[in-house]
């Protein structure tokens, strides 16, 4: 019962349990700015299409609705610049950690074979290699990696933890090369629509995929975007051939995604006023918090998009992580994303108005 979970690290989190619960212990209490979770209302629009859908008894389809891959395809359109999309060019997703973790499982992967992702980088990406016993593979930049048994290169951007951004031209270099070497390229943009001091670019936008998805797929989450992490919403879009393959695989597996869950989607995508609010609420908080953790003596590094800072004291990040715990204030250690993380933490700015005012307040005193 233990051998597949033996291939896997300790689950990062719970190596936060104890600084969590000093910061806790705080008397205004925890200002929790680890994990990065949604705090704000799910919008009014979009419970009411999960409500007006909620006397659905019968099985939901593993590919969605008709008007949910309508609005896939709308809004990869209107939103990425993708051109042409169909419906055979989009699949809803439980959640993108699901599709992370379990992707190399579902496109066949095992020993012998390899999957690179960044340096500093999700961690569910080593994870997925490592539940197939495939090899898992860092890299600085994609273009230098040895080919051989390559056969998944994972791009992000704008990136978890650090929040930078790829440019057009890295993009378009990396997916050139990865087509070379008949290798498959999944670019995880979960959070494309929150950059701040960068304008995110999709692979699927013609000036980086050259107008065709061969051999592409981006990844794309509601979490963020529209307050979703509760209700798992995500999707795939991109190369017809793989996303064919993975509805079929998926069918089997009964990973549909819940019909009002897919209704919910449909208004979400067709909202754009929502997604303007929440980035407001987003840019002030991180005003508020950049300039209090730098006045406190820390560096921000990248951090030009996502909804995190990464931030060094140059210190080990559980020397950080523990004073901060100190003041009440938790963090996410930056070695949960690499070993490159070790001297950096990850900052969210994923908290209420009134919590991000007590950490500027606790970060002055």
């Amino acid at each position: 019962m233990g051998a597949v979970s033996s291939r896997l690290p300790v689950f990062p989190w719970d190596r936060l349990d104890p600084y969590k619960a000093t910061a806790a212990a705080h008397p205004d209490g925890i200002v929790d700015l680890s994990v990065g979770t949604p705090v704000d209302p799910v919008p009014a629009l979009i419970q009411r299409a999960l409500t007006e859908a909620a006397d659905t008894p019968g099985y939901p389809t593993v590919w969605g609705t008709a008007e949910l891959r309508d609005a896939l395809t709308g809004w990869t359109e209107r939103r990425l610049g993708a051109r042409g999309m169909t419906h055979h060019n989009v699949l809803p997703v439980v959640g993108s950690k699901e599709l992370v973790a379990w992707l190399p499982t579902q496109l066949g992967l095992g020993a012998g074979d390899k999957v690179a992702y960044p340096r500093l980088a999700y961690p569910t990406y080593e994870v997925g290699a490592r539940l197939v016993g495939a090899e898992p593979v860092v890299y600085d930049d994609p273009t230098e990696l040895d080919p051989a048994g390559l056969k998944l290169l994972w791009l992000n951007s704008p990136s978890n933890p650090t929040g930078r951004v790829l440019s057009k031209d890295e993009l378009r270099r990396a997916v050139a090369w990865a087509r070379e070497h008949g290798v498959l390229v999944f670019s995880d943009e979960c959070y494309l629509e929150l950059g701040w001091e960068a304008e995110p670019v999709s692979v699927l936008h013609p000036d980086v995929c050259g107008g065709s998805y061969e051999g592409i797929v981006a990844v794309h989450s509601l979490s963020k975007r529209s307050n979703l992490a509760g209700y798992r919403a995500a999707f795939l879009a991109g190369d017809a051939a793989v996303l064919g393959e993975l509805l079929q695989i998926r069918k089997h597996g009964g990973m549909m995604v819940a019909a009002p869950v897919q209704a919910a989607t449909v208004a979400a995508l067709g909202d754009s006023a929502h997604v303007a609010e929440q980035r407001e609420r987003y840019a002030r908080r991180r005003t508020a918090l950049r300039a209090a953790f730098e006045r406190a003596g820390f560096r921000i590094e990248h951090s030009e998009a996502s909804l995190y800072l990464w931030a060094t004291r140059d210190e080990p990040c559980w020397d950080t992580v523990a004073d901060l715990s100190k003041r009440g204030i938790l963090v996410a250690p930056g070695e949960f994303y690499g070993p490159a993380g070790d001297r950096f933490v990850r900052i969210a700015f994923t908290a209420t108005d009134e919590r991000v005012e007590a950490a500027v307040h606790r970060l002055a005193e």
